[in-house]
This record gives structure tokens, C-alpha cells and sequence, in this order.
């Protein structure tokens, strides 16, 4: 049993200068765990609710006053001086103390860090690592990094419509080599815009945002900068696209590089990309209540490539099973601000691994330097971590921490060669 002696609960800030909720929980008054949340900005329809003051005079709305006054009040009296035997006994007692099934009364905010805070003091007084507190009968693996390296959309003031692409350097045994790889296009990368006289300034996941036109350009580049590096297009390092659909979906039509197209015709667009160029993972490809051409583009594309549901799915446990139910997707992002505790972020990880289903750990655009998501990786196994470009601290730290443990632990790097189907 674990007896909370004591809980704070303060303001920090993001990655992109908006208040967070942080929180400090204290185990038998000597193990301390603390955690800070991160924040999206394509945000899903069917998010865990992240409340926020709504002052225009203060952070322009975004102060986080009230779910921090909610933990002061309301959670501590609920959780001070109680004993918790299980993270699970833990995060049920913040569902019920909410209420709702979005957590819309105290803020999915304040829950997350109280869930992750917690599970870091209980990790602190086992006297064992993160990862291995969240499941210790694994044997681990290395998740494969996606590296944002160009972005678009919501994440960057240009014209491309889509809001990621990604490396995946999934062609190695080591962690350590992948990232090199990732790093080191990245790093090439950035010198080819300059010679083309293209800015190289990045947008909020640490990827350049130089003013390009069409998707067709930005993955032209990047096969050619990887392939003079030496890398092997689809056998080292392949790419990956999160679309973002719901960001320019409107009125039944999507808004794509400025022409209006029908659903049938944007999926058409879509298996172009996937045919010429190896893209192992699209993101978001249609507006997440478009849930006919989800149906559609499964029927064309489950056996190309990974169809992940971000937006659509938002790491709830119902929605994923409803989901597969409908096939509409045969991978989920994991986002677990989108669904308000661990625990819940684990029943449907498990969902996903009972149905043989690709997951992907996920950082948010409005980042901190808590890397929490990748003991979550390692924890569950998960084939891949998104966590940005190798660039900017708030998303270094998670792969730091994934190359300080592999320095210790010596883990080897997941294969996709199950979780991609029949890609290779």
C-alpha cells in the first residue's frame, strides 16, 4: 500500500510559451514523483476535455488556474492521507471524482498529471526504472523513432497541407544507429533548403517549414538527401505522413493544396504518394467523422501501409473498438492527454495488442521536457515513438532518455516487419 502524504500542484510552461499543469505527488513522506502535461494543437472532437480558464487577459485564454485549483482542492482532499495499492485504484478514484466520461468538471489536464506523477513516485519507492514499473513481465525492445523533420498544416505558416513528414529509420539493430540516421538527414536536410534559398526555420515540433508547394516536393527532397547520405530508401529509412484531414475538411469537401476534393478523390491522392515514394505510416488521412471513406481507404490501402487513427480514435478504449469493429483503421496514435489517466491509456493500448493492431506513442505539438511517453514505449512494446525532430529540447529529452537506457540496458531496436503488414 502507498500512503499520498502529500500533492502540489503548480504552473509551468510549454514548449510554445503557454501554461501547463504540473503536479508533485509524495509517497509515505519520501518518494517523490512529479509530471507535466503537454498540450495539442489539432485537437480531436472526442478529446479528454483540457480545461483552461478561458481569461482573454491572461495567457490569452490559456491559464490553467482552474484545473490547478481543482488538484488544491477538490482531488487533494479526496486523495491526502489515503492509501492507493495500484495505479489502477489511483486512477479510477480520479474518474470517479470527475464524473463525466471526458473529465470536463475537473480537466483531463489536472488528472493526467496527477496519473503520471503518481506513477513515478510508486516507480521511485520499487527502487526500479519508469518503464519497468509500468509492466515489469516484458521483455524490452527499442521503439523506432519518427522524426518530424518537415512540417506543414497547423504546425507551420506555409502552404503544404500536410502537417508532418516523418523519417522512419527502421533498418537498423540499434536505437543509437537510427537516430544517427534521423539526425543525420536532418542535418543534411537543412543544408539543402539552404541551397535552394529556402527558409530553415522550424515550426512547433522542431521540423523545418520551408515554403514548398506539394507533397510530391518535400518527399523528392527527402529521398534524395537520404539517398546521398547512403541510406537505403525502404530498407534503412522510409517516411511517414500525418495529414491532419480535420484541419481542412469542411462543408464535405477537403481543402487540399488549394483545390476542393471529394473524399474518393483525396484517397486517390493518397495511394499516389503511398506508390511512389516508401511510406510506411499515414496519419489522419480523412476527417475523423468522414467514417465512410475511413471504410473506403481501408478496403484500398489496409494491406500498404499503416492507417493510423489519431483524431479519429483519441486513444479511447470505445472508440478503438468500435473502430475495429468497422474497419476503419488498422493502427492507433497514443496520446494519453487524450483520454485523461495511465490506466486508461493502457486498457487501450491493450485493446490494440489483443487485435494484433499497431500503436504508436505520441508526443503532443505544446511539448515539455517531461519524457514520460518513452518509458511508455518501452513499457508497452510499441513498434514506434513520435516525439518531433531531433531538434529543441522538449523533444530531445524523450529520445535522450530512450539512448540513456539503451546505453544501460542494451535493448535492440523493433522490426516493422509485422506491424507494417506487408511492407518490404
Amino acid at each position: 500500500m502507498s500512503l499520498i502524504t502529500n500533492v502540489d500542484a503548480y504552473m509551468v510552461l510549454d514548449s510554445r510559451g503557454y501554461p501547463t499543469v504540473a503536479v508533485d505527488v509524495v509517497l509515505d513522506d519520501t518518494h517523490l514523483g512529479n509530471a507535466f502535461v503537454p498540450s495539442g494543437a489539432s485537437t480531436g472532437q472526442y478529446e479528454a476535455i483540457e480545461l483552461r480558464d478561458q481569461d482573454p487577459n491572461i495567457y490569452h485564454g490559456k491559464g490553467v488556474s482552474k484545473p490547478i485549483e481543482n488538484i488544491r482542492t477538490i482531488i487533494t482532499k479526496a486523495i491526502l492521507n489515503k492509501h492507493f495499492s495500484t495505479q489502477a485504484l489511483f486512477d479510477e478514484c480520479l474518474q470517479s471524482l470527475d464524473g463525466s466520461s471526458n473529465y470536463k468538471h475537473l480537466g483531463a489536464n489536472a488528472t493526467l498529471a496527477l496519473s503520471l506523477a503518481f506513477a513515478r513516485a510508486l516507480a521511485k519507492k520499487n527502487n526500479i526504472p519508469l518503464y519497468q514499473s509500468i509492466d515489469s513481465n516484458t521483455e524490452f525492445q527499442m521503439p523506432i523513432p519518427m522524426l518530424n523533420v518537415v512540417n506543414g498544416g497547423a504546425h507551420a505558416d506555409n502552404d503544404l497541407s500536410i502537417q508532418e513528414f516523418m523519417l522512419v529509420p527502421h533498418g537498423f539493430d540499434r536505437f543509437s544507429d537510427a537516430m544517427r540516421a534521423g539526425c543525420e538527414i536532418y542535418h543534411q536536410l537543412r543544408t539543402y533548403l539552404q541551397q535552394l534559398n529556402l527558409t530553415t526555420a522550424v515550426g512547433d515540433e522542431g521540423g523545418f517549414a520551408p515554403q514548398l508547394s506539394s507533397a510530391d516536393q518535400v518527399l523528392d527532397i527527402l529521398s534524395s538527401v537520404s539517398s546521398k547520405l547512403g541510406y537505403q530508401l525502404g530498407k534503412e529509412v522510409s517516411f511517414a505522413l500525418d495529414i491532419a484531414a480535420s484541419e481542412f475538411y469542411k462543408d464535405g469537401l477537403y481543402h487540399y493544396q488549394n483545390k476542393s476534393l471529394q473524399a474518393d478523390e483525396l484517397i486517390n491522392v493518397w495511394q499516389a504518394l503511398e506508390s511512389n515514394y516508401p511510406i510506411i505510416s499515414i496519419e489522419d488521412p480523412l476527417a475523423d467523422d468522414d467514417l465512410s471513406a475511413w471504410q473506403s481507404l481501408y478496403k484500398k490501402m489496409n494491406q500498404q501501409c499503416l492507417l493510423v487513427g489519431d483524431d479519429l480514435l483519441v486513444t479511447t478504449h470505445d472508440r478503438l473498438s468500435l473502430g475495429i469493429e468497422q474497419q476503419w483503421m488498422n493502427s492507433i496514435l497514443i496520446k494519453p492527454n487524450q483520454v485523461g489517466t495511465l490506466t486508461q491509456t493502457l486498457a487501450t493500448i491493450q485493446l490494440a495488442k489483443s487485435h494484433d493492431m499497431a500503436f504508436i506513442i505520441s508526443h503532443r505539438s505544446g511539448e515539455t521536457e517531461d519524457s514520460f511517453i518513452a518509458d511508455l514505449a518501452l513499457a508497452t512494446q510499441a513498434p514506434l515513438i513520435k516525439t518531433g525532430a531531433p531538434c529543441r529540447s522538449e523533444r530531445l529529452a524523450k529520445y535522450n532518455r530512450l539512448l540513456s537506457v539503451e546505453h544501460k540496458q542494451q535493448y535492440r531496436l523493433q522490426t516493422l516487419d509485422h506491424h507494417c503488414l506487408n511492407y518490404g
